[in-house]
Protein backbone atom coordinates (compact mmCIF):
# COMPACT_ATOMS: atom_id res chain seq x y z
CA UNK A 1 0.00 0.00 0.00
CA UNK A 2 2.85 2.37 0.66
CA UNK A 3 4.02 1.77 -2.90
CA UNK A 4 1.18 3.83 -4.34
CA UNK A 5 2.52 7.13 -5.64
CA UNK A 6 -0.64 9.08 -6.39
CA UNK A 7 -0.29 12.56 -4.92
CA UNK A 8 3.47 12.35 -4.28
CA UNK A 9 5.37 15.31 -5.71
CA UNK A 10 8.86 14.56 -7.05
CA UNK A 11 11.11 17.66 -6.89
CA UNK A 12 12.99 17.66 -10.20
CA UNK A 13 13.80 20.47 -12.62
CA UNK A 14 12.45 18.98 -15.86
CA UNK A 15 10.55 20.48 -18.77
CA UNK A 16 7.25 19.15 -17.43
CA UNK A 17 7.98 20.41 -13.90
CA UNK A 18 8.58 23.94 -15.23
CA UNK A 19 5.24 24.14 -17.03
CA UNK A 20 2.64 26.54 -15.67
CA UNK A 21 0.26 24.45 -13.52
CA UNK A 22 -2.77 26.06 -15.20
CA UNK A 23 -1.45 25.07 -18.61
CA UNK A 24 -0.45 21.63 -17.33
CA UNK A 25 -3.90 20.98 -15.92
CA UNK A 26 -5.49 21.99 -19.23
CA UNK A 27 -3.15 19.74 -21.26
CA UNK A 28 -3.75 16.77 -18.97
CA UNK A 29 -7.51 17.32 -19.27
CA UNK A 30 -7.18 17.28 -23.06
CA UNK A 31 -5.25 14.02 -22.89
CA UNK A 32 -7.83 12.47 -20.56
CA UNK A 33 -10.61 13.42 -22.96
CA UNK A 34 -8.56 12.05 -25.88
CA UNK A 35 -8.28 8.68 -24.16
CA UNK A 36 -12.04 8.17 -24.04
CA UNK A 37 -12.88 9.52 -27.50
CA UNK A 38 -13.85 6.64 -29.74
CA UNK A 39 -12.93 5.97 -33.36
CA UNK A 40 -15.24 3.40 -34.98
CA UNK A 41 -12.50 1.76 -37.05
CA UNK A 42 -10.58 -0.47 -34.61
CA UNK A 43 -7.26 -0.33 -36.44
CA UNK A 44 -7.29 3.47 -36.44
CA UNK A 45 -8.21 3.48 -32.74
CA UNK A 46 -5.24 1.19 -32.05
CA UNK A 47 -2.89 3.51 -33.94
CA UNK A 48 -4.00 6.59 -32.00
CA UNK A 49 -4.05 4.76 -28.66
CA UNK A 50 -0.55 3.41 -29.25
CA UNK A 51 0.70 6.86 -30.22
CA UNK A 52 -0.82 8.41 -27.10
CA UNK A 53 0.66 5.66 -24.92
CA UNK A 54 4.11 6.25 -26.45
CA UNK A 55 3.75 9.97 -25.83
CA UNK A 56 2.88 9.35 -22.15
CA UNK A 57 5.85 6.98 -21.75
CA UNK A 58 8.20 9.64 -23.19
CA UNK A 59 6.64 12.26 -20.90
CA UNK A 60 7.19 10.04 -17.86
CA UNK A 61 10.83 9.54 -18.87
CA UNK A 62 11.31 13.30 -19.26
CA UNK A 63 9.61 13.87 -15.89
CA UNK A 64 11.87 11.23 -14.25
CA UNK A 65 8.92 9.22 -12.95
CA UNK A 66 9.82 5.71 -11.84
CA UNK A 67 8.02 3.09 -13.93
CA UNK A 68 8.34 0.56 -11.11
CA UNK A 69 5.99 2.71 -9.03
CA UNK A 70 3.52 2.69 -11.92
CA UNK A 71 3.60 -1.12 -12.12
CA UNK A 72 3.10 -1.37 -8.37
CA UNK A 73 0.12 0.98 -8.58
CA UNK A 74 -1.41 -1.26 -11.24
CA UNK A 75 -1.01 -4.42 -9.16
CA UNK A 76 -4.63 -4.43 -7.98
CA UNK A 77 -6.10 -4.11 -11.47
CA UNK A 78 -6.13 -7.87 -12.09
CA UNK A 79 -9.54 -8.05 -10.40
CA UNK A 80 -10.92 -5.52 -12.88
CA UNK A 81 -9.31 -7.38 -15.79
CA UNK A 82 -11.00 -10.65 -14.81
CA UNK A 83 -14.32 -8.86 -14.23
CA UNK A 84 -14.23 -7.18 -17.66
CA UNK A 85 -13.30 -10.44 -19.37
CA UNK A 86 -16.26 -12.20 -17.77
CA UNK A 87 -18.62 -9.43 -18.87
CA UNK A 88 -17.43 -9.28 -22.48
CA UNK A 89 -17.14 -13.06 -22.88
CA UNK A 90 -20.42 -14.25 -21.40
CA UNK A 91 -22.75 -11.32 -22.21
CA UNK A 92 -23.85 -11.58 -25.86
CA UNK A 93 -23.05 -8.60 -28.06
CA UNK A 94 -24.82 -8.34 -31.45
CA UNK A 95 -21.99 -6.16 -32.79
CA UNK A 96 -19.45 -8.99 -32.60
CA UNK A 97 -18.51 -10.59 -35.90
CA UNK A 98 -19.57 -14.30 -35.72
CA UNK A 99 -16.60 -15.27 -37.91
CA UNK A 100 -14.12 -14.10 -35.23
CA UNK A 101 -14.55 -17.05 -32.85
CA UNK A 102 -11.43 -17.76 -30.79
CA UNK A 103 -12.55 -20.97 -29.06
CA UNK A 104 -15.64 -22.67 -27.63
CA UNK A 105 -16.68 -23.24 -23.99
CA UNK A 106 -19.26 -26.01 -23.88
CA UNK A 107 -20.67 -25.04 -27.25
CA UNK A 108 -20.57 -21.29 -26.47
CA UNK A 109 -18.28 -19.41 -28.87
CA UNK A 110 -15.84 -16.93 -27.31
CA UNK A 111 -15.20 -14.07 -29.74
CA UNK A 112 -11.87 -12.36 -30.32
CA UNK A 113 -13.70 -9.03 -29.98
CA UNK A 114 -14.37 -9.78 -26.30
CA UNK A 115 -10.64 -9.87 -25.54
CA UNK A 116 -10.06 -6.81 -27.66
CA UNK A 117 -12.80 -4.76 -25.98
CA UNK A 118 -11.73 -5.63 -22.43
CA UNK A 119 -8.04 -5.11 -23.23
CA UNK A 120 -8.79 -1.77 -24.86
CA UNK A 121 -10.64 -0.55 -21.74
CA UNK A 122 -7.87 -1.73 -19.40
CA UNK A 123 -5.29 -0.03 -21.63
CA UNK A 124 -7.17 3.26 -21.45
CA UNK A 125 -7.44 3.00 -17.65
CA UNK A 126 -3.67 2.47 -17.46
CA UNK A 127 -3.10 5.60 -19.54
CA UNK A 128 -5.48 7.51 -17.28
CA UNK A 129 -3.39 6.50 -14.25
CA UNK A 130 -0.23 7.54 -16.13
CA UNK A 131 -1.66 11.02 -16.82
CA UNK A 132 -2.68 11.38 -13.17
CA UNK A 133 0.80 10.35 -12.01
CA UNK A 134 2.43 12.85 -14.37
CA UNK A 135 0.24 15.66 -13.08
CA UNK A 136 0.63 14.93 -9.36
CA UNK A 137 4.34 14.02 -9.56
CA UNK A 138 5.36 17.20 -11.40
CA UNK A 139 3.05 19.77 -9.75
CA UNK A 140 3.29 21.08 -6.22
CA UNK A 141 0.02 20.88 -4.26
CA UNK A 142 -0.12 24.64 -3.77
CA UNK A 143 0.48 25.25 -7.48
CA UNK A 144 -2.29 22.81 -8.29
CA UNK A 145 -4.54 24.70 -5.86
CA UNK A 146 -3.75 27.94 -7.66
CA UNK A 147 -4.52 26.36 -11.05
CA UNK A 148 -7.89 24.99 -9.88
CA UNK A 149 -8.76 28.31 -8.25
CA UNK A 150 -7.81 30.19 -11.43
CA UNK A 151 -10.17 28.06 -13.51
CA UNK A 152 -12.94 28.58 -10.95
CA UNK A 153 -12.50 32.38 -10.95
CA UNK A 154 -15.57 33.09 -13.17
CA UNK A 155 -17.76 31.37 -10.56
CA UNK A 156 -16.87 34.09 -8.06
CA UNK A 157 -19.46 36.25 -9.84
CA UNK A 158 -22.16 34.02 -8.34
CA UNK A 159 -20.46 34.01 -4.91
CA UNK A 160 -19.02 30.53 -5.38
CA UNK A 161 -16.20 29.85 -2.83
CA UNK A 162 -13.62 28.90 -5.46
CA UNK A 163 -10.62 29.37 -3.15
CA UNK A 164 -12.13 27.17 -0.44
CA UNK A 165 -12.95 24.41 -2.96
CA UNK A 166 -9.46 24.60 -4.47
CA UNK A 167 -7.80 24.50 -1.06
CA UNK A 168 -9.96 21.52 -0.02
CA UNK A 169 -8.97 19.60 -3.16
CA UNK A 170 -5.31 20.44 -2.62
CA UNK A 171 -5.35 19.26 1.00
CA UNK A 172 -7.14 16.06 -0.04
CA UNK A 173 -4.46 15.35 -2.68
CA UNK A 174 -1.71 16.21 -0.21
CA UNK A 175 -2.99 13.82 2.46
CA UNK A 176 -3.47 10.80 0.19
CA UNK A 177 0.18 9.63 0.50
CA UNK A 178 0.19 10.58 4.20
CA UNK A 179 -2.85 8.41 4.90
CA UNK A 180 -1.35 5.57 2.87
CA UNK A 181 1.82 5.71 4.96
CA UNK A 182 -0.28 5.86 8.12
CA UNK A 183 -2.30 2.82 6.98
CA UNK A 184 0.88 0.86 6.33
CA UNK A 185 2.23 1.81 9.77
CA UNK A 186 -1.00 0.75 11.52
CA UNK A 187 -1.06 -2.56 9.60
CA UNK A 188 2.47 -3.33 10.80
CA UNK A 189 1.58 -2.39 14.37
CA UNK A 190 -1.55 -4.57 14.34
CA UNK A 191 0.32 -7.46 12.69
CA UNK A 192 2.89 -7.33 15.50
CA UNK A 193 -0.03 -7.76 17.92
CA UNK A 194 -1.24 -10.90 16.14
CA UNK A 195 -3.81 -9.47 13.70
CA UNK A 196 -3.82 -11.41 10.41
CA UNK A 197 -5.09 -9.43 7.39
CA UNK A 198 -4.43 -12.14 4.80
CA UNK A 199 -5.86 -15.35 6.25
CA UNK A 200 -8.96 -16.58 8.01
CA UNK A 201 -12.69 -16.56 7.35
CA UNK A 202 -14.97 -13.66 6.55
CA UNK A 203 -15.71 -12.75 10.19
CA UNK A 204 -12.02 -12.81 11.11
CA UNK A 205 -11.06 -10.63 8.17
CA UNK A 206 -13.84 -8.14 8.95
CA UNK A 207 -12.61 -7.84 12.54
CA UNK A 208 -9.07 -7.32 11.22
CA UNK A 209 -10.30 -4.55 8.93
CA UNK A 210 -12.13 -2.90 11.83
CA UNK A 211 -8.91 -2.94 13.84
CA UNK A 212 -7.32 -1.05 10.92
CA UNK A 213 -10.10 1.42 10.09
CA UNK A 214 -10.78 2.72 13.60
CA UNK A 215 -7.15 3.77 14.37
CA UNK A 216 -6.91 5.22 10.85
CA UNK A 217 -9.99 7.38 11.38
CA UNK A 218 -8.69 8.52 14.78
CA UNK A 219 -5.33 9.42 13.24
CA UNK A 220 -6.95 11.23 10.27
CA UNK A 221 -9.20 13.29 12.56
CA UNK A 222 -6.21 14.15 14.76
CA UNK A 223 -4.14 15.27 11.76
CA UNK A 224 -7.00 17.38 10.39
CA UNK A 225 -7.39 19.08 13.78
CA UNK A 226 -3.66 19.80 13.95
CA UNK A 227 -3.76 21.24 10.42
CA UNK A 228 -6.73 23.48 11.17
CA UNK A 229 -5.06 24.75 14.37
CA UNK A 230 -1.83 25.46 12.48
CA UNK A 231 -3.67 27.36 9.72
CA UNK A 232 -5.65 29.35 12.28
CA UNK A 233 -2.50 30.17 14.30
CA UNK A 234 -0.88 31.55 11.12
CA UNK A 235 -3.83 33.83 10.45
CA UNK A 236 -5.32 31.98 7.50
CA UNK A 237 -8.57 33.58 6.34
CA UNK A 238 -10.28 31.80 3.41
CA UNK A 239 -12.37 34.91 2.64
CA UNK A 240 -9.52 37.40 2.87
CA UNK A 241 -7.72 38.97 -0.07
CA UNK A 242 -4.55 36.99 -0.72
CA UNK A 243 -1.25 37.86 -2.37
CA UNK A 244 1.30 35.45 -3.82
CA UNK A 245 5.04 35.24 -3.31
CA UNK A 246 5.59 33.60 -6.70
CA UNK A 247 3.56 34.83 -9.64
CA UNK A 248 3.07 32.19 -12.33
CA UNK A 249 3.56 33.32 -15.94
CA UNK A 250 2.93 31.70 -19.31
CA UNK A 251 6.30 31.08 -21.06
CA UNK A 252 7.66 29.58 -24.27
CA UNK A 253 7.82 26.11 -22.77
CA UNK A 254 4.11 26.41 -21.93
CA UNK A 255 3.38 27.37 -25.53
CA UNK A 256 5.24 24.27 -26.77
CA UNK A 257 3.41 22.00 -24.33
CA UNK A 258 0.04 23.54 -25.23
CA UNK A 259 0.67 23.11 -28.97
CA UNK A 260 1.59 19.44 -28.46
CA UNK A 261 -1.59 18.80 -26.50
CA UNK A 262 -3.74 20.62 -29.06
CA UNK A 263 -2.14 18.73 -31.96
CA UNK A 264 -2.83 15.36 -30.32
CA UNK A 265 -6.41 16.27 -29.43
CA UNK A 266 -7.07 17.92 -32.80
CA UNK A 267 -5.66 14.98 -34.75
CA UNK A 268 -7.87 12.51 -32.91
CA UNK A 269 -10.91 14.76 -33.27
CA UNK A 270 -10.29 15.11 -37.02
CA UNK A 271 -10.00 11.34 -37.38
CA UNK A 272 -13.32 10.85 -35.56
CA UNK A 273 -15.11 13.42 -37.74
CA UNK A 274 -13.74 11.94 -40.99
CA UNK A 275 -14.46 8.39 -39.81
CA UNK A 276 -18.08 9.16 -38.93
CA UNK A 277 -19.06 11.45 -41.79
CA UNK A 278 -16.92 10.68 -44.81
CA UNK A 279 -14.88 7.47 -45.01
CA UNK A 280 -13.75 4.72 -42.69
CA UNK A 281 -10.05 5.25 -42.06
CA UNK A 282 -8.04 2.04 -41.85
CA UNK A 283 -4.54 3.28 -41.06
CA UNK A 284 -3.00 -0.17 -40.62
CA UNK A 285 -4.14 -1.24 -44.09
CA UNK A 286 -3.22 2.13 -45.61
CA UNK A 287 0.30 2.23 -44.10
CA UNK A 288 1.33 -1.44 -44.04
CA UNK A 289 -0.96 -2.99 -46.64
CA UNK A 290 -2.13 -5.59 -44.07
CA UNK A 291 -5.82 -6.15 -43.44
CA UNK A 292 -6.38 -6.30 -39.64
CA UNK A 293 -8.57 -8.89 -37.94
CA UNK A 294 -10.97 -6.31 -36.49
Amino acid sequence: MNNLTFGRYSPFNTFVHRLDPRNKLFIMTLLLVSIFLRVDTWSTALIFTGFLFLFLVITMIISKINFINLFKSLGAMWVMIVFLLIIYIFIPNPNYDPSHIAFYIGGYGVNYDAFYQSGYIIFRLIMMIMITMILTSTTKPMDLTYAIEWYLTPLKLVKFPSHIVAMTLSIALRFIPTLLDETHRIMKAQASRGVDFNHGGLIKRLSAIVSLIIPLFVSAIGRSEELSNAMEARGYDPYGKRSRYRVLRFGWNDLVGLLIGLVIFGGLLAAIIIDKNFIKIDLIYWIFGVKPLF
